[in-house]
């Protein structure tokens, strides 16, 4: 008799990367699409927003830490929470209070959380809640793919996304002697796969960058100032 699939393992091998997008290092799934999905396979699926209970709010507040949202998500008569702090553009823990904080650019400054931004998040908590029973755990995972890869390319129309990769660093020749690096030229496929790169890992130091960007390739001063440019727009 065939074993009969857990709900972890039914949700886990469902593909969500063409609903996925990436935004300053972390990546995003649809919630509409998430739980669309969810309720296709299980239609008795209920998820609630958890409340303060000293205010009846769908979020909670300390001062000193910020805000925090919470869900929990039923399937199959299994209840789990799921939590997840308010964040600014730079996955910083939002205040009550309008605020600034420093990049090696400058300072930034971060209005004070609204009710969207709470709103988003109950929703980003929602996605991270359904992970926990197997959809899209992958991501969270950093993978690019659920477990059984070739079930559900048999079955998917979806297109997985593309790791962010920059070009390996060649070979050495056939004497032994250093590789030749390849030019770093603006306007080039090249160029262009460097600054998505740049976009997906903007967590690391422009000296991180630097580094990694010059083991890889022969970089103009003028080229390597505008990709230093790049990365601190994005930042």
């Amino acid at each position: 008799m065939e074993k009969t699939k857990s709900v972890f393992e039914t949700l886990s091998e469902i593909n969500v990367n063409d609903k996925a997008e990436k935004k300053s290092g972390l990546t995003y799934l649809s919630w509409a699409y998430a739980w669309g999905e969810v309720k296709k396979v299980y239609p008795d699926a209920v998820y609630s927003v958890i409340q303060d209970p000293s205010t009846l709010k769908p979020y909670f507040f300390d001062e000193a830490l910020g805000y925090m949202v919470m869900t929990n998500v039923t399937i199959q008569g299994q209840t789990l929470e799921m939590w997840l702090p308010v964040m600014d553009g730079a996955n910083k823990s939002m205040k009550h209070e309008p605020y600034t904080y420093s990049t090696r650019y400058g300072d930034k400054s971060v209005e004070q959380a609204s009710m969207f931004d709470i709103n988003k998040t109950l929703m980003r908590c929602l996605v991270k809640n359904l992970a926990m029973f197997g959809l899209g755990h992958y991501i969270f995972a950093g993978e690019d793919l659920p477990e059984s890869e070739s079930d559900t390319i048999a079955n998917t129309t979806s297109k997985p996304l593309a790791k962010p990769v920059i070009a390996k660093a060649p070979k050495a020749n056939a004497e032994g002697g250093e590789p030749a690096k390849p030019q770093l030229k603006k306007d080039t496929e090249e160029w262009t796969k460097v600054v998505k790169w740049i976009g997906d890992n903007k967590d690391k130091t422009i000296e991180d960058i630097e580094k990694i960007l010059k083991s890889r390739f022969t970089i103009a001063p003028a080229a390597l100032k505008e990709l230093g440019l790049i990365l601190g727009t994005n930042g």
